[in-house]
């Protein structure tokens, strides 16, 4: 009773949760082709080089406390220890962020030209701004997941994209801003929001900072800056490839086989806002460890299903979505989507580390994982182009996703259901091939996506464990 409690607990958070990153994700679909007939494509580009420098920014100033508040959250003993915690949190987000604000202001023109901007320094003080703004914003928001208030914080979300949609539709549709009215947009829903929420929070944030806390949480957190940095690598570095040796029409073709298989992270994203704080309420080491198994089981099984719809159907889905030049994006689809459900696993796995606090060596399992997608997008890339890049983001998650059972289980072992994973998801992966390798017509792809629970029943996953092995050990009867 008391796991199936907990489940509910984290379904329905992560149902809340997911409410904010679906209104944001299906505005951004819908609202795409008012941006591209208003932007020219070298904006665009412009803005995606803003956006990846500021979230590689945003990784370094924030020194991994982002994560330590919520391990150290729930360690404290009463409400004075966590009223601590959260200003201590608050008051460096604050400093760092200001810092990088600074930074971004003074050297506007070095760093545009060092980013290839040209004289667009503009860019990079509203990419500073922006910053700025997004880093205190979920500081703030942080709070709302360890009170577990999933509702404050899907309002919070769903006003902030709601805000930005409109302001970014001022700037680019109606004043003709282009590129830097884009990037503005994108910061004034984040910037009223955090403005509410400073005026909401006030009576919580006093002028302390407990140093001894903040060295115990940089103790924690600053191993997690170079594995974030890896995976940061790992999602973005193989668009430079693909570049490198096959042009920009390839990383086009690319990105819509992206932006088609993250359909799955929409559910992802929502649950790994869920996960933290949730995983660290836990108390009783015995009941965390039995709730972490089963969260994988049933988390990877859900997630190769969503793979699986993605992989099977993929001509479909991009046709649906995109232009028909882009059709051979279906070739990358499934591949990515397996490697998006692999990286959910991970999530739930380096909770461990985590909650034993030994992340001192989760940059190692990263950082491995980071040099399998480089070596690989050297090999792959120059023969099978943006496909070769998908296998290589791919394998990079599934030597994450091992690297880190191997580390999590040697820190703070859990009773993982290996078995029914393994059935989960090679079912889904053998499915996926079916369909797409001998190319079957639309229905008989939909009849595999929806027989993939009752594949699952004729594998023995809903069987207990020890009744599976007593099974398998019985001969067939004639």
């Amino acid at each position: 009773m008391r796991l199936g409690h907990e489940l509910k607990r984290l379904g329905r958070h992560t149902a809340i949760y997911g409410l904010g990153g679906m209104v944001s994700r299906i505005l951004a679909v819908l609202l795409l082709p008012l941006y591209t007939h208003f932007l020219p494509r070298s904006a665009y580009g412009k803005v995606e080089i803003v956006t990846a420098a500021t979230a590689v920014i945003a990784i370094l100033l924030q020194l991994g406390v982002a994560s330590a508040f919520f391990r150290f959250y729930f360690d404290a003993k009463d409400d004075a220890g966590r009223l601590t915690v959260v200003r201590t949190s608050f008051w460096f987000t604050m400093g760092s962020a200001t810092v990088g604000l600074l930074i971004g202001m003074i050297f506007a023109a070095p760093i545009a030209r060092l980013l290839g901007l040209g004289a667009a320094s503009n860019l990079v003080i509203a990419g500073a701004v922006g910053l700025w703004a997004q880093t205190n914003y979920q500081q703030l928001t942080a709070l709302f997941r360890v009170e577990e208030r999933s509702v404050a914080f899907a309002i919070a979300s769903i006003a902030n994209v709601l805000i930005t949609v409109a302001a970014t539709v001022l700037f680019v549709a109606v004043l003709h801003y282009g590129a830097i009215g884009l990037i503005v947009g994108n910061f004034t829903g984040t910037l009223i929001v955090y403005a509410v929420l400073l005026a909401y929070r006030h009576e919580q944030l006093g002028l302390e900072f407990d140093r001894r806390l903040f060295r115990g949480m940089q103790k924690f957190g600053m191993p997690l800056v170079p594995s974030a940095l890896a995976l940061w690598a790992i999602n973005f570095i193989d668009r430079e490839f693909i570049v490198w040796y096959k042009g920009a029409g390839e990383v086009g073709v690319y990105s819509v086989a992206i932006k088609v298989a993250s359909i799955i992270t929409f559910v992802m994203v929502a649950f790994r806002t869920a996960w933290p704080a949730f995983a660290y309420s836990i108390e009783d080491d015995r009941e965390a460890r039995r709730t972490y198994s089963f969260v994988l089981t049933y988390l990877l099984s859900f997630a190769t299903w969503g793979a699986l719809a993605l992989g099977a159907l993929a001509p479909w889905w991009v046709a649906l979505l995109t232009n028909p030049r882009f059709q051979r994006a279906q070739e990358a689809v499934g591949l990515l989507a397996f490697a998006f459900a692999i990286y959910a696993g991970y999530t739930v796995l380096a909770i461990g580390s985590g909650r034993a606090r030994r992340t001192q060596f989760n940059w190692v399992v990263t950082g491995i994982g980071a040099a399998v997608n480089v070596g690989l997008n050297f090999w792959l890339i120059p023969k099978w182009g943006m496909v070769g890049a998908a296998i290589s983001t791919l394998i990079a998650y599934v030597a994450l996703f091992v690297g880190m059972t191997i580390y999590a289980q040697h820190v703070y072992r859990v009773p993982y259901q290996w078995r029914r994973v393994v059935t989960a998801v090679g079912a889904g992966a053998a499915l996926t091939v079916a369909a797409r390798a001998a190319h079957l017509p639309f229905a008989p792809s939909v009849v595999l996506v929806a027989v993939y629970p009752l594949a699952l029943a004729g594998l023995g996953f809903y069987l207990p464990a020890e009744r599976a092995r007593i099974l398998r050990r019985v001969p067939l009867m004639r």
